[in-house]
């Protein structure tokens, strides 16, 4: 099974990307034999990956990672770079290989000083593979600074350095950047090829499946996530039931505390485990002593720890509700279709009874109201403001209508 099996309706980029891989790996062989490269090439030292969420940028990226440090025996026979089973294509999936960086926000921004390290490593030969890669989760977080950083190092290149970039669209990465990078824009998977994904991948059962798959309008973590997480499937429906609790002010405010709750306890629970190994790691890495004594001029090294994790806690529990709102947003989606008489595929088909009730007690011109007000929320929680008062005024406004 190739990586490129686990790009899901992403054909056409599976090739484009293939054809790259194998032209990289003549650039490498014809270097280290000492030979003429290659005349024409489609291999390129910078790539951005953009794409609606759910279309597997990120995934995409790891893959064309993987392919690029392949040390597969049959790739000199003529096999493609990307087998998915040799040392360099399983160490670069799992987040293990040395010759792969990846940055992702921890916060609201990427900041330069996220940025440094990883920019210095871009100029260094790679230690143990064929290329150095930077995979760069979420470009459009970038922040001036950090960007500027970036820039640069795209600009002038070290020979066996492959920039990856992640982004929803070209507009959310700087002009400059975007215009030295290889443009590739993933599609949305259809439903049935996520369901099918699934079943394959998953084991899941079909009808599951596609369940899954249709309630999440063919973002594959999320269908993936819902599919084998019966939390997950709760959390959702939780948050399917909040329509009909914003009768009143009461109600509103109450459903509103209780989707940020949920949203900082999934935050809570993500951060445990992996903060208190980070703590544990840095502190042995400091040379603390039995019982947890940290060595003198240590404290800003785990200070700075700290502040990371609790950015981190923030952007998860920012993610969470995220979640909930693109729920509630296919929710009046589907009310809405059902007030005009349309004939597409309800999201929320297991919700029917509660769609028709809601479609046969408001107007098409409310239910665009209410989703404005959803999407509003989403704006308002990216431009920081406290959870619970953005959440609070979107409930208010399901209500009105």
């Amino acid at each position: 099974m190739t990586v490129w099996d686990d790009l899901v309706g992403q054909e056409k980029v599976s090739e484009q990307l293939a054809a790259a891989a194998r032209d990289a790996d003549a650039l490498v062989t014809a270097a280290s034999a000492g030979t003429a490269p290659p005349e024409t090439s489609s291999m390129t030292h910078a790539w951005l990956f953009t794409g609606p969420p759910g279309a597997g940028r990120i995934r995409t990226a790891r893959a064309f990672a993987a392919a690029l440090q392949c040390v597969s025996p049959d790739r000199p026979l003529g096999g493609v770079p990307g087998c998915g089973f040799c040392d360099g294509c399983h160490t670069v999936l799992v987040g293990t290989h040395a010759d792969v960086s990846t940055v992702a926000a921890v916060g609201a921004e990427i900041l330069v000083k996220d940025m440094r390290d990883t920019v210095r490593k871009s100029y260094t030969a790679p230690a143990t593979g064929r290329w150095q890669v930077i995979l760069v989760e979420d470009a459009e977080r970038l922040n001036e600074k950090s960007a500027n950083a970036v820039l640069k190092a795209v600009e002038e290149p070290a020979p066996r350095t492959v920039w990856l970039l992640c982004a929803p669209s070209l507009e959310d990465v700087l002009p400059t950047i975007r215009s030295r990078c290889r443009h590739l824009n993933l599609r949305t998977p259809s439903v049935d090829a996520v369901a099918d994904m699934l079943v394959r991948r998953e084991g899941v059962e079909p009808a599951v499946a596609a369940a899954a798959a249709r309630a999440t309008q063919g973002h594959v973590d999320r269908a993936r996530r819902l599919a084998t997480d019966p939390a997950a499937r709760e959390r959702r429906a939780a948050v399917l039931k909040l329509p009909l609790r914003v009768q009143d002010v009461g109600g509103c405010l109450k459903a509103a505390q209780e989707l940020v709750d949920a949203a900082a306890e999934d935050a809570k629970q993500l951060a445990e485990e992996r903060d208190g190994k980070e703590t544990d790691e840095l502190k042995a890495a400091m040379g603390a002593v039995q019982g947890g004594r940290m060595p003198r001029g240590t404290a800003g090294v785990m200070k700075d720890l700290e502040e990371m994790q609790k950015r981190r806690r923030t952007r998860t529990q920012r993610d969470s509700l995220d979640v909930a709102l693109s729920d509630l947003t296919a929710f009046y989606r589907d009310v809405l279709a059902l007030q005009l008489g349309s004939r597409i595929a309800l999201s929320n088909a297991d919700a029917e009874d509660t769609l028709e009730r809601l479609a046969r007690a408001g107007t098409p011109e409310s239910t665009l109201r209410r989703i404005e007000a959803i999407a509003a929320c989403g704006v308002a929680l990216d431009r920081n403001v406290p959870p619970l008062l953005a959440v609070e005024a979107m409930t208010m406004a399901l209500r009105a209508g």
